[in-house]
């Protein structure tokens, strides 16, 4: 079951397909489903972890109001590491590097993942420190 799952991760990375609206500054993965927020603030602000998901919650934008941190799958699954320095489809047009999920690290709660869209890196650090984040809904 595990060798299958990691199968369709991999088709759908292959297969993804974006669709970008202007007027609502958001992406959406047409594999998924998940809409990604790509307005200025995905790559101007940074806060720590906690505040990165009051921010999301609180996020209302394109005239949705249900936005949420990604998971770590989520967003590592966004990083196209076939390119570099941005490591994402160049229909995001607002990127920078470091950016927080949601998901903390299991061996040390004071930690969470990340992802690095200069490579489509991840790593974790604590939560206290100051990443950029992008909000999926």
């Amino acid at each position: 079951m595990k060798i299958i799952l990691l199968i369709m991760i991999g088709l759908s990375l292959l297969q993804a397909d974006y669709i970008r609206d202007n007027t609502k500054e958001v992406v959406l993965d047409t594999t998924t489903n998940l809409m990604w927020q790509d307005d200025a603030d995905a790559k101007t602000i940074t806060k720590n972890w906690l505040d990165a998901i009051n921010y999301c919650e609180t996020l209302t934008l394109g005239d949705f109001n249900d936005w949420r941190l990604p998971s770590f799958n989520e967003l590592y699954l966004l990083a196209d590491r076939n390119v570099y320095n941005p490591a994402i489809s160049p229909i995001f047009i607002n990127v920078s590097s470091l950016y927080w999920s949601s998901t903390t690290y299991a061996p040390n709660t004071t930690t969470a993942w990340f992802v690095n869209f200069d490579g489509g890196h991840d790593s974790v650090n604590y939560k206290t420190n100051m990443y950029y984040f992008r909000c999926v809904r």
